[in-house]
């Protein structure tokens, strides 16, 4: 039987609608009848009882997550607090609201799909570990670009990495004391740099990043398909 530890959940919804080519923020795009959003906020708010979540966005968005937060029939608990100017001054800013031990989800806001086992299997796997980065398996072949030209790579020691990465507050929070480093791309990566291992879990080929229009058509399928 699994330790019973404080969850919490930071959402980072951070995105604007550039790629898209909308003048709507991509996760406030509707998707199966409500915004995209709602249903990452939602996966939460089911995977766990009592999973705290705190989201993270700029300020210009608060109406649109209010009106979000409104519409559901049983308001989870979430605080709304604003981002910084980079994902991991977000992440900070979320992680400033955290106070004792608790087992940390960072999310985005925009991976409408994820499961309660995904999120159940990064949960016990930081219990045990510190730490749970979701990975999935490269399928394509990939080229490695140097100075001089280019060469074929073994994509089985590569991983496309999603969220959430999840983590021991005990080892997230003081790796985010660090001063920031361009080279921070995600939450492992800052980890990493503070000196502790990466664990590594199966992620889900369907917790997709909605990023361009085909993937609120890919999401519609995927989510018709459950």
């Amino acid at each position: 039987m699994s330790i019973n530890r404080r969850k919490i959940a930071i959402i980072v919804a951070g995105g604007s609608g550039v790629r898209m080519g909308s003048s709507i923020p991509k996760q406030f795009l509707p998707l199966a009848g409500k915004p995209v959003l709602a249903h990452t906020i939602q996966a939460f708010a089911n995977a766990y009882e009592d999973m705290e979540i705190i989201l993270v966005l700029p300020l210009a968005h608060f109406d649109y997550a209010r009106d979000i937060l409104e519409g559901f029939n049983k308001p989870p608990r979430v605080q709304v607090i604003a981002g910084g100017d980079t994902r991991f001054h977000s992440v900070k800013n979320g992680l400033d609201q955290v106070k004792g031990d608790a087992v940390i989800f960072v999310h985005d806001g925009v991976r409408p799909l994820v499961t309660a086992a995904l999120i159940h299997r990064c949960y016990e796997a930081a219990l045990q570990y510190g730490s749970a980065i979701p990975v999935v398996p490269m399928k394509d072949s990939i080229r490695v670009v140097h100075e001089n030209g280019n060469a074929a790579a073994d994509r089985d020691r590569y991983k496309i990495v999603q969220t959430p990465q999840t983590f021991s507050a005990s080892i997230l929070i003081p790796a985010f004391e660090q001063p920031y480093d361009p080279l921070f791309t995600d939450e492992a990566s800052v980890v990493e740099t503070a000196g502790h291992a990466i664990h590594l879990v199966t992620g889900d080929p369907e917790n997709i990043k909605i990023t361009q229009p085909q993937d609120l058509v890919i999401a519609a399928a995927l989510l018709g398909g459950h």
